[in-house]
This record gives structure tokens, C-alpha cells and sequence, in this order.
């Protein structure tokens, strides 16, 4: 043991020393610890410090108070539940598109491989909006086709089906990245022996894909659980935590109780997503033979082909179906009652939300280039370089990602309303907010870029003279540029779709989007919400459209790193 201890000094002592030898290097490593510090521990810290010191002292009767009222209660077993069947759902709609795009000949593969992503660059509750257009009271299919003029679409089955929808792609995207590392050649032996199709699907395909289906399990669960927009607009009597957390902060001015909320919202997250993680790592090592070569994957009956190729249309249409309602309601003079055609919301809309409209896309702009790079520097620091405290590093820039949307917000409140950093209502704390929720992106999209790239070419650079600075700038950025503009992409969608962080730090001066989406569906203006939200996702479809054309990636590329 001691020996081990004596090592590990005399490493950390020569890293050190290596650091000491590139000033650039050791102030850009102490740069970026003091903003992730600041800008993701310190409003954490401070959250928890307000509710279990509420009045200056230790307490823990903030906690009592939740633990013993039912609605508090009610809350957490409402999301627990419906993260459960959300997590369900998706993950069997996910691994059914994973499937049949990667180990089948299905028809029209490209075309789902182009849509199966679509809801991931939708704005968060739109889904929710799309529902109540087509089964509310008022619904084209409950009160115009069926007659059901007092169907309720509000509540568990409303936000069951809103966050299936969007959220079945990050499935979608954890387990085709499984299914693909599986070596076909297990498949083909277990065949060889006399196994059936279903039989080696069953007890080689499945039991292989199990560690990436119980992440993506715990994936969407975590993302249901955070989920803050949808509960908000569909939710009605279904309270959820997340919500109760902004009710409390906001509408009761109960600070304590609020950061509790978020408290209680962030342990199993993190935990979660922690677990998430390790499955992954874990099955990266397992399922990847590192053979040079291997045949292709075995393909499917031709009637698996087609019942696949049926579930994945349905599940398509069901999920068009939605863009085109609300790209109807915006049209439409007032839905249910008048079908008129009309541009009056698009004109409203642009009354009221043009200079919001233009602060969002602002933000995004300032936000989306920091992101990547400081994103590519850590996935550099990380992968390239040993410092002491890079784990620490890797650790703190990733939980990022894990905190729910609602105890960011929250914490940067808290953090960030006084000298000597007073930034509330400021431009800066929307950018700070985008920045350190999205990096984690572009630190995966980096890592897995800078391991498939030879450290002999950054090697060479060294041995003739040149310092990590002058390295990372002219070898190794130019060979990530393709990451580098996926992880960009991607801020770019987050930050023009983010609400359940920037709801808080909005103001008169900086409002976004989004924000202004949710008070419009919350005053029944559908029709405005309806073209809002066909704005953004055409502004959003427009960014990545030009970074597709000048860099040549493919949707799935773009969207791949997230998971």
C-alpha cells in the first residue's frame, strides 16, 4: 500500500513538473476547474445549503415537511411511476427501430434513419401541444372524428404518450450502437448448431443487448423524470417533481422547500446516470471482439422484415402526425370551432415575439461555438494529457448533464443574485447556463473522436518542437472538426430548445423562445404556440441543414454523440 502511495506522488510530482514547463497548458487546466467550480458545483452547493440550513442552521425539518405531506409524496410516487412506463415504452419502441436498422433489410431504411431523430430537435412540451390539438376537448380526433366532446387527454396517459415520443430516440440511439458492437459471428455459431432464429435471438442477441437496454432503461427514466415542459402544459392534476420544485420556488416563494425539490430530484439522477455510465463502459468491453474483419450481421425472415417495417411505419406516422398538426394549427383561425385559414398567429406571433425570437437565436450564437470548444479542450485534456485532478475534471463536466434542468435553474437563482456574482437578469447567466449544461456533449463527441485518432501523429508534432498549445491547434482540432461541429449542432438544437433551467433566469431584457411558447399554450392562444413552435423547428432544421452541407455529416452522426 505504501508503495502504491509513494507511486502515485511521484506521478502526480512529475505531472506537475510537465505542467510547469507549459504555462499556457497549466493556465488553461486551472481555467477551466474554476469555471466548472463556479458554474456547476457552486449552484449545487449552494442549493443544498438552503435547505438544510433554511433559517442559518442545520435543519432538517425542510425534508420532514415533504416526507409527511401527500401532495409532496403523491408528486414523487407520480413520477417515479410515470418514469417507469415512459422508460418502458420507449426503450421497446427504441430497440425495435434499433433492430430493424441495423441487424435487418427493412424498406425505406434511410428514410426512418432521417425521422427517427426528429423529436429530438423539437421543442420540449411541442408534443404535448400537438396532443391536446388532436384529443382535447376540442380535439380533430376525440371531439371532430369521434364525438367524445368531454374526452380528458391531461394527466399519466397524456405525458405517457407526449414523453414516448420524444424521448424514444435517445433509445433508439444507446441501442443501435449495442446491436452494431455485437459480433455477428456469435449468431452464426449459435445457427451452425442448430439453434433457430428465435432461439439465437433469444439467448445470444438479447442477453447481449441486455446491459445497453437496461441503460437505455435508466436513460429515458432520468430524462422523464427531469422532464419539466410536458407536466407543465399536459400534466393537469398529475403533479410531477419537477413542477412541484417550481411551483414551490416560484409561486409559493418557499425557497427552502424549492431547493429541497430539486435536492430530491437530483440524488437519483445523478445516481442514475452514474450507473448509466458504467453499463455502457462495461459493455463496450464485453461485445467488441477486436477482430479485423467480420461478416455481416445475419438477416431476418422476410415476414420479420415486414412486421418490423409495419411497427416502424406506425410509430413514424404517429410521430408525423404531430408536426403536422401543428403545422395545421398554426393555419387555422381557431381549432375545433373555426377552420378557417388565417396568418393572424404568424402575425401575432411576430408582434409579440420577434425581439424574443431574436434574443434566442442570439444566445444560441454566443453559446454554441463556447460549448464545442471548451468541450473539445476537456476532451483533449482528458484523453491526451495526465494532470492531477483529471478525474475530477472528467467527473464534475459530466454530472453536468445529470442535473435536472429545474435544480440548475433553481441553484444559478441562488448563486448568481449577488456580488460579487450579481448576474441575474443578465445576457451572461443564459450563457453560462447553456454552456455548462451542454458541454458534456461536446466532451463525449470529442473523447470518442480523439480515440480513434493515433497518438504517433501528435507524438511527431512534440518530438520536432512543438508544445501542447501549438498541437492541439494545428493537429489535433483540424482531425475533430467533424466532432466538433456534431457537438456543436447538437448545443445548438439544446439551447434553442432548453426551458426547464432558463424558465428561471429569463427577464424583461433576455427572454426565450420557449419560455414565451409555454405562457401562450398556458393562456389557450394554441393557434400562436402552434407557430412558435413551427419557427423554431424550422430555424432549428435551417442550422442543420448548412452544417450538413459544409461538413458532409449525416443526421445520425450529428445526433450519435449523445449517448
Amino acid at each position: 500500500m505504501s508503495s502504491g502511495i509513494v507511486l502515485s506522488i511521484r506521478k502526480h510530482r512529475n505531472d506537475l513538473i510537465r505542467l510547469v514547463k507549459e504555462p499556457v497548458l497549466l493556465f488553461g487546466l486551472s481555467v477551466i476547474f474554476i469555471l466548472l467550480m463556479v458554474f456547476i458545483v457552486y449552484p449545487v452547493f449552494v442549493s443544498a445549503r438552503l435547505s438544510l440550513f433554511p433559517e442559518g442552521k442545520f435543519s432538517l425539518d425542510v425534508y420532514k415537511y415533504i416526507f409527511t405531506h401527500n401532495r409532496f409524496r403523491t408528486a414523487i410516487t407520480n413520477s417515479i411511476l410515470l418514469g417507469a412506463i415512459v422508460a418502458t415504452t420507449s426503450t421497446i419502441i427504441g430497440f425495435i427501430f434499433a433492430y430493424a436498422l441495423t441487424r435487418t433489410k427493412v424498406p425505406g431504411q434511410k428514410i426512418f434513419k432521417s425521422f427517427v431523430l426528429l423529436p429530438m430537435i423539437s421543442p420540449p412540451f411541442m408534443f404535448a401541444l400537438s396532443v391536446i390539438l388532436l384529443f382535447g376537448r376540442n380535439g380533430l380526433i376525440t371531439a371532430g372524428l369521434l364525438g367524445l366532446d368531454r374526452y380528458n387527454i391531461y394527466g399519466l396517459k397524456g405525458l405517457a404518450i407526449v414523453q414516448t415520443i420524444g424521448l424514444f430516440p435517445l433509445a433508439y440511439l444507446t441501442l443501435s450502437g449495442i446491436l452494431q458492437a455485437i459480433d455477428p459471428d456469435l449468431e452464426a455459431g449459435a445457427m451452425n448448431l442448430g439453434a433457430k432464429r428465435l432461439r439465437t435471438f433469444m439467448t445470444v442477441t438479447l442477453p447481449l443487448a441486455m446491459p445497453g437496454i437496461f441503460a437505455s432503461w435508466l436513460l429515458v427514466f432520468v430524462g422523464s423524470l427531469t422532464d419539466f415542459g410536458n407536466p407543465m402544459v399536459i400534466g393537469g392534476d398529475f403533479n410531477v417533481l419537477s413542477v412541484q420544485a417550481y411551483l414551490e420556488f416560484t409561486g409559493m416563494g418557499n425557497l427552502p422547500r424549492g431547493t429541497a425539490l430539486s435536492i430530491l430530484l437530483l440524488i437519483p439522477t445523478v445516481a442514475i446516470f452514474l450507473f448509466q455510465k458504467y453499463l455502457l463502459r462495461k459493455k463496450s468491453y464485453t461485445t467488441i471482439t477486436g477482430k479485423s474483419t467480420r461478416r455481416a450481421a445475419l438477416k431476418a425472415t422476410p415476414l420479420i422484415n415486414n412486421l418490423l417495417f409495419i411497427v416502424c411505419l406506425i410509430v413514424l406516422l404517429f410521430v408525423l402526425m404531430f408536426y403536422v398538426t401543428i403545422i395545421g394549427g398554426s393555419f387555422v383561425w381557431l381549432w375545433g370551432l373555426d377552420w378557417s385559414f388565417t396568418l393572424k398567429h404568424f402575425a401575432y406571433s411576430f408582434d409579440v415575439g420577434l425581439e424574443t425570437l431574436k434574443d434566442t437565436i442570439f444566445l444560441a450564437v454566443i453559446a454554441t461555438p463556447v460549448t464545442a470548444l471548451l468541450g473539445m479542450l476537456i476532451a483533449f485534456f482528458v484523453v491526451r494529457k495526465s494532470f492531477p485532478g483529471k478525474h475530477v475534471m472528467e467527473f464534475v463536466t459530466m454530472m453536468s448533464y445529470a442535473i435536472p434542468g429545474t435544480a440548475v435553474g433553481i441553484g444559478y437563482i441562488l448563486a448568481f443574485n449577488k456580488q460579487p456574482l450579481l448576474l441575474s437578469g443578465t445576457a451572461f447567466i443564459l450563457i453560462a447556463c447553456y454552456v455548462f449544461r451542454n458541454v458534456p456533449i461536446g466532451v463525449e463527441a470529442g473523447i470518442a473522436a480523439l480515440k480513434q485518432i493515433s497518438t504517433d501523429i501528435e507524438e511527431s508534432s512534440t518530438n520536432l518542437g512543438a508544445n501542447s498549445t501549438y498541437t492541439f491547434r494545428r493537429i489535433t482540432l483540424p482531425l475533430i472538426t467533424p466532432s466538433f461541429f456534431a457537438g456543436a449542432t447538437f448545443a445548438f438544437v439544446r439551447c434553442m430548445t432548453a426551458i426547464s433551467a432558463i424558465i428561471f433566469l429569463v427577464s424583461a431584457r433576455w427572454n426565450h423562445l420557449t419560455v414565451l411558447i409555454l405562457a401562450q399554450t398556458e393562456i389557450m392562444r394554441l393557434g400562436v404556440a402552434s407557430a412558435l413552435c413551427f419557427v423554431l423547428i424550422l430555424i432549428i432544421m435551417v442550422f442543420i441543414g448548412i452544417i450538413r452541407k459544409v461538413i458532409g455529416l449525416g443526421q445520425e452522426k450529428i445526433f450519435g454523440t449523445v449517448s
